[in-house]
């Protein structure tokens, strides 16, 4: 259903992508669980969706909730961390809180630091994954 919500949000479709990316997340939750780690991706979307229609009283909550779940469920510095601190980091700019966006950023700014010492430069983090690039 992701895969579908974004394909009608590339058409600009949005209406019909705020259906999918909710039925995504209704369905995720109800299958896993609502604190599962596949769900904070489900989140995501429908933030990112819901942004960059500057709805953003609709989209905070969403990241909030996607952010705890990553930092509850991943280990510390995955690179799914640093995913969601920089889209909760970009909201709070557009919504002209700086000094907030500034302490997401650094953290996921670590956490990339860290993780670029820590993987050989040919190798590269997918949503699934290490993926081997040349």
């Amino acid at each position: 259903m992701n895969n579908l919500a974004q394909l009608y949000r590339a058409q600009g479709k949005n209406a019909e992508a705020e259906q999918f990316y909710k039925r995504a997340l209704a369905v995720g939750e109800k299958a896993f669980g609502p604190d599962h780690p596949g769900i904070a991706g489900d989140l995501n979307n429908l933030a990112e969706l819901y942004r960059s229609q500057s709805r953003y009283a609709e989209a905070e909550p969403l990241y909030k909730r996607a952010l705890g779940i990553r930092e509850k469920s991943l280990r510390p510095g995955h690179l799914l961390i640093a995913i969601s601190l920089e889209n909760y980091a970009a909201l709070l700019r557009e919504t002209k809180r700086g000094k907030e966006a500034e302490n997401l950023e650094a953290r996921a700014k670590a956490i990339r630091a860290k993780h670029a010492e820590q993987n050989p430069p040919n190798y590269r983090m997918s949503a699934c994954g290490y993926k081997r690039t040349f």
